[in-house]
Formats: structure tokens, C-alpha cells, sequence
């Protein structure tokens, strides 16, 4: 589904990434560790169009993305869920939900949509009203996740998304992950928790220095305990 080919990216004459090449099959849950400053972030926002390549080449089912604008990407149905979460704190959580579709014109199929996210999160409609900002942090979370849904996704990449919350938050993400997944929705997972990771992926990519030095099976990667020290801590 999604293919990098030798893709690089400079920050003025610093290179970010150098060089990576990832694959991601269709239906699948693919995951990029690495320590903070390695580039995966990097590598997510290249896919999305929100910095240009320097050089290599990034497809989605067989298209061309890497010259594409960024509304277009997203509506071929690469969707990312950013690092931080990126709300709008001071707006409630039926609004932050609905600027997920804001490129959707099938008022029926949002509706629809949009009932499939109160499914996936009860805890969103309780709090519908209620200023995204007041929300706990696994919640703020769920709120987008649901937002970037509202999309419909044909990939949902997601960028650090256990980053602050407790132990058994992770635990409700990891199902999340796992049911949307199973709906039919692609993951491309960028995480730095081995737990989360070994859950949920069935392949990982390992990043350091803005280059791919390790992948293969989740599992035999992350037994390997000089993976889980120089990449996850």
C-alpha cells in the first residue's frame, strides 16, 4: 500500500533522514522506533506532504505522493495523527471531531461516521459538549484518534500517540489500535513504547540518525535486548 524508496530529507544542509526505504502492506500494522531525534517523526511528515523530499520517491497503491499538496494526500486517505495531538483546546469536542472531515462533502456518510467514533470512544460523546482542552490526557487521545477517523482513513499513521498517558491507558490504546486495524484501516505506528509496539505490530522499522539500521518481526526485534536499550530505553 504505502512504499518509501531512498527517500531523504534536509533541513537547509542538515540531514533528517537519509536514505530510508519502508514498506506497508495493505492491512497491516507496521511500527518505527528509534530515540527521540532519529527522524521518525520526520519520516511521517514527509508522507503527508508536510515537508518536501530531498531526494527518493513515496507511493500510495501505486500513485505518486511526494509532489502531491497536502489536502490531496489526505484524501487519497493518508491520514496522520500527530504527535501531541495537535486539539484545539478552547473549542469542544463535537467541533475538534467534525474538522477531522473537513474535506468531506457526504453529510450522511459523516453522520455515519461520526457514530462509528462515539462506538469506538463512549467516553467522547459523554463529554461532546465540553472544551477539548478540560479532557484528561488518554482522552485528548481518543479525541485524535476519532478526529483523524473522521477522515476515513485508508492508512492512519500515528505519531507518538502513548507519549504521556498512564500504563493502563496504554493498555485501552493497544485495543483501540487493534480494532481499528481490524475494521480495514492500515497503521503505520511510530512509537518509542516496546510494550505498545509488541502488542500491536507485526513488522517494525529501527531508526537512528535519521537512517533504517534494523527491521524485521516485532517479536525477534524486540527480544533482542540491545534494540530495547539504544532505541526504547
Amino acid at each position: 500500500m504505502l512504499k518509501l524508496k531512498d527517500v531523504t530529507v534536509r533541513y537547509e544542509t542538515a540531514e533528517a533522514v537519509r536514505g530510508v526505504s519502508i514498506e506497508v502492506p495493505e492491512g497491516s500494522v507496521i511500527s518505527v522506533i528509534g530515540a527521540n531525534g532519529a527522524g521518525k517523526s520526520t519520516i511521517l511528515k514527509a508522507i503527508s506532504g508536510l515537508v518536501p523530499l530531498y531526494s527518493g520517491e513515496i507511493e500510495f497503491s501505486g500513485q505518486k505522493i511526494n509532489r502531491m499538496a497536502v489536502n490531496q494526500i489526505v484524501d487519497l486517505g493518508v491520514v496522520q495523527v500527530p504527535e501531541g495531538r495537535r486539539l484545539f483546546p478552547y473549542m469542544s469536542v463535537m467541533a475538534n471531531i467534525k474538522l477531522g472531515a473537513y474535506l468531506r462533502r457526504d453529510k450522511r456518510g459523516m453522520m455515519a461516521d461520526m457514530e462509528e467514533v462515539f462506538r469506538l470512544f463512549p467516553r467522547l460523546k459523554e463529554r461532546s459538549n465540553q472544551k477539548a482542552g478540560s479532557l484528561s490526557g488518554g482522552e485528548q487521545q481518543m479525541l485524535a484518534i476519532g478526529r483523524g477517523l473522521m477522515a476515513r482513513p485508508k492508512l492512519l499513521m500515528m505519531d507518538e500517540p502513548s507519549l504521556g498517558l498512564a500504563p493502563v491507558v496504554i493498555d485501552l490504546l493497544a485495543d483501540t489500535i487493534r480494532t481499528i486495524n481490524q475494521s480495514g484501516i492500515t497503521v503505520l505506528l511510530v512509537e518509542q513504547n516496546a510494550s505498545l509496539v509488541t502488542r500491536v505490530s507485526q513488522k517494525c522499522y529501527v531508526i537512528e540518525v535519521g537512517r533504517v539500521v534494523l527491521e524485521g518481526n516485532v517479536q525477534e526485534l524486540m527480544a533482542d535486548d540491545s534494540v530495547r536499550r539504544a532505541f526504547l530505553g
